[in-house]
């Protein structure tokens, strides 16, 4: 049983998404409760009965949250269902299922960073914008398949496509020469250029001035392109096939095993022909579909290496099957993108003080809130040709935000909680302005047709100069590099320097790129076994590093198992913490980079007097025949890990992992 519901702080939904185990449950317990009359059997759920069915207990959770700051994080019942909650913006996030609370947590979190990718602060756009809801169904589809047959989905990394120093040169030419050509044709200034092979990254070049993209971003951009190729684009309820009881037996898998062929990305992306699993939503009513040029486009916002949003027209453009080019062009400005999601935050944390009656710190967040209005204020000043919605938008708020000023100062100076209420019965009128300044100045779908003969020359350019790569780029992303490759004696070499080794999994937490040898999911033997215990592995790892544990060796009837952390200076010498911060590790976000760094926030904390730029994080997972000693593992481990330049052209120093 699967569903996730985003609640606003009225309790009503703006956004479901539930498989067909969960609706058979709901309609039985509605039509027991008279809510669902008897004879309707409707598939999709009234948002009603929704309503009424979880009023109870989010209720209480938005009181708990907004009164006593105490809130659940998550409800286990008997039968085995778990509900894990989150909170953004004020909007309450519900993710129900049978898998075990961690794993229900670590998506929801994933699917908050995608909300805040497609809105930003304003969640109630998934209500009223029926394609940017279809299209979060979509990607929350594409995840969920990616990270159960992706190994960099799964540890949230980067896979960087090994190919040699010239084709690396000329792919990169290639981006730079289009973003140039996009400069001087277009109002735009500010581009990056991406090339992705069958999900693998390949290369990327940022014009001058350009916002940084993260790795997040990175993977972002990844996930919003496979799920125009990875998942059909309608997803309606008539084309279920599979009969109750195929529900019934596969209810606690995300994807049915008729629905959810075994393989690789690139495999899944030939065979599918209808959706994995029967997610339905509201939004699935609405086709979502490509423009007749081929090039798809998204206007998201991306974060950078900076903590706040910046909005992006996403082209995406088909070179070759499996190879696709990514336009990144900004077309916001920084101030005003950042600047109102400092003052959606600050609002949402000054009406919880509120609640709570902690009057002592309405100061603090009331200056917060100030300096993220005169940012907002001063980006639009900056702006040359403003557009005369946006400045009468920009009058309002200006005369909203002055009463608000007034009374907040009033009630600093004098402690009459008369102010408080007057400030809060002017709060609702004041973030609907901001809303539709935030849609105007982030979410402008015009910039989306500007150019787009441009894209679609510089497009077709880089097509044709890659052309004689394309196959073997191709071919490479399938076996970027395997265990049992003879294609290259420089792999082969050095892998024959590790008898016993099955696989492993190095991550450079630095960039998040990932080294591993590619799986064959055409195999039987791999997809029943190997790749069940990778899986199984790297799981098992997280779990003991949010416990603090940096090297743990283990071993179950088959292999041994080790997976080890640590850090090293620029000049790649050991760097080993005094003090590892075990307790403030329950704090930060899951091991990852979607739902915020944990290995930066990892290295802050050990290296609390040191700049980030200057430290550097490793993970290392392997799996030996479980023949191998401690020993040998733990010396193999050590090679390996100083020796990877020899696979990834990059080179390191020896370290000791322990």
């Amino acid at each position: 049983m699967k569903c996730v519901l985003i609640f606003d702080h009225l309790n009503d939904i703006l956004y479901s998404k539930y498989n067909k185990k969960f609706s058979k449950h709901v309609r039985k317990v509605g039509r027991e409760q008279g809510l669902i009359p008897d004879g309707k059997d409707d598939e999709e759920i009234s948002p009603n009965v929704l309503i009424q069915l979880f009023s109870p207990i989010v209720t209480s959770q938005q009181l708990m949250h907004c009164q006593f700051g105490n809130s659940y994080t998550s409800v286990q019942c008997r039968d085995g269902t778990n509900m894990v909650f989150d909170q953004y913006m004020g909007y309450l996030f519900l993710h129900i299922g049978l898998n075990d609370v961690n794993w229900l947590q670590r998506m929801l979190g994933i699917f908050i960073t995608v909300v805040k990718h497609l809105c930003g602060p304003n969640v109630s756009m998934l209500k009223k914008n029926k394609s940017r809801s279809l299209l979060l169904s979509r990607l929350l589809d594409t995840w969920m398949q990616l990270q159960d047959c992706d190994q960099a989905f799964l540890v949230e990394a980067v896979e960087q496509l090994m190919v040699n120093v010239d084709l690396t040169a000329a792919s990169l030419k290639a981006l730079q020469d289009a973003v140039e050509k996009l400069k001087t044709v277009t109002e735009f200034s500010r581009i990056h250029a991406m090339l992705l092979v069958e999900n693998k990254f390949l290369s990327l070049y940022s014009s001058r001035g350009a916002q940084e993209l993260s790795a997040g971003d990175i993977m972002f951009l990844s996930l919003l392109c496979e799920s125009h190729f990875l998942v059909p684009a309608d997803t309606s309820l008539v084309e279920s096939t599979e009969s109750e009881d195929a529900d019934e037996s596969s209810g606690d898998e995300f994807y049915s095993p008729q629905a959810s062929p075994q393989g690789s990305p690139a495999q899944l992306r030939k065979d599918y022909t209808r959706p994995s699993e029967e997610w339905y939503s509201l939004s699935n009513r609405f086709q979502y579909s490509n423009e007749p040029d081929g090039i798809i486009s998204q206007v998201v916002l991306l974060m950078g290496n900076g903590m706040t949003y910046n909005p992006h027209v996403v082209h995406i453009c088909t070179l070759d099957e499996g190879v696709h080019l990514l336009l990144m062009l900004e077309t916001g400005n920084v101030m005003v993108s950042s600047g109102l999601c400092e003052v959606f935050h600050f609002l949402d944390v000054l009406q919880g003080f509120h609640l709570q009656r902690e009057m002592e710190e309405v100061k603090h967040a009331f200056e917060s809130l100030e300096s993220g209005v005169k940012k907002v204020f001063e980006g639009l000043k900056k702006i040359r040709h403003i557009k005369q919605e946006v400045e009468n938008c920009q009058r309002r708020l200006q005369n909203k935000w002055e009463f608000i000023r007034k009374k907040y100062i009033e009630y600093l100076k004098t402690a009459d909680p008369e102010c408080l209420l007057r400030v809060e019965s002017s709060t609702a009128p004041f973030v609907e302005d901001l809303k539709e300044m935030l849609q105007m100045t982030c979410f402008d779908t015009r910039p989306l047709n500007i150019g787009r003969d441009a894209v679609q020359a510089v497009a077709g350019t880089v097509k044709h100069r890659l052309s004689d790569f394309s196959n073997f780029l191709k071919v490479k992303a399938l076996r970027n590099f395997t265990l049992g490759s003879r294609a290259s004696l420089t792999i082969n070499k050095y892998l024959e320097e590790f008898p016993g080794l099955v696989h492993f999994l190095y991550i450079d937490r630095f960039n998040h790129r990932i080294t591993a040898p590619s799986l064959d999911f055409n195999s039987e033997e791999t997809t029943s076994l190997t790749k069940k215990k990778i899986w199984a592995m790297v799981e098992f790892s997280r779990t003991h590093l949010e416990e603090g544990h940096t090297a743990i060796m283990w071993k179950d009837t088959t292999f041994s198992y080790a997976y080890f952390l640590w850090f090293e200076d620029s000049s790649a010498a050991p760097m080993k913490p005094k003090i590892f911060p075990t307790a403030a590790i329950k704090t930060f976000p899951r091991p990852g980079i979607l739902c915020g760094d944990f290995y930066q926030k990892l290295a802050e904390a050990c290296f609390p007097k040191t700049s980030l730029c200057k430290i550097h994080c490793y993970e290392l997972y392997c799996i030996h025949l479980g023949l191998a000693t401690s020993s040998c593992v733990l010396e193999q481990s050590r090679r390996l890990a100083a020796t990877i330049w020899e696979v990834t052209g990059m080179p390191s120093n020896p370290i000791d992992l322990l």
